[in-house]
């Protein structure tokens, strides 16, 4: 059956292989000392300088978004083995990367009134402690019971 279908499929394509002529033949590449082809002369002439409009003033502004806002500021410093960059925009720090020597980078970002917030815009969770039994302290005294 596959056989059946094999000879079929290649009865059916072979007039098309067979059909293909052969390339048309490419001209050699040129030598090394020519000189090529010569442009010719405009036909038009080109507009006089007056007939142009003026062009504004090009200036610079610095770099900019696609918003219009200007790049960050990156403040780079070590603090002990740790590598810290500050992102500040127009002096406000927005967002703080502490590398340590060894390990991964941590990412902390700020809200507007400086303090730290998550990827979610969450403050961060800070858990109440409460010390539940120490270690190496004698219990205080019993209060005696005057029932007797």
């Amino acid at each position: 059956m596959k056989a059946a279908v094999l000879l079929a499929a290649s009865v059916l394509l072979a007039p098309a292989v067979f059909a293909q002529s052969a390339p048309a033949p490419v001209p050699p590449p040129p030598g090394l000392n020519d000189p090529g082809v010569k442009a010719k002369a405009a036909s038009a002439p080109a507009p006089a300088a007056s007939k142009l409009p003026a062009l504004p003033a090009m200036r610079d502004n610095g770099p900019r978004d696609a918003n219009g806002a200007a790049p960050p500021q990156v403040r780079v410093y070590q603090r002990d083995q740790d590598t810290v960059q500050e992102y500040s925009r127009n002096g406000q720090v927005y967002m703080v990367v502490v590398t340590p020597k060894s390990g991964v980078p941590q990412t902390y970002t700020l809200d507007p009134s400086g303090r730290l917030v998550d990827e979610h815009g969450q403050r961060p969770v800070r858990p109440v402690m409460y010390k539940v039994l120490e270690w190496g302290k004698s219990r205080p005294a019993e209060a005696s019971t005057s029932g007797d």
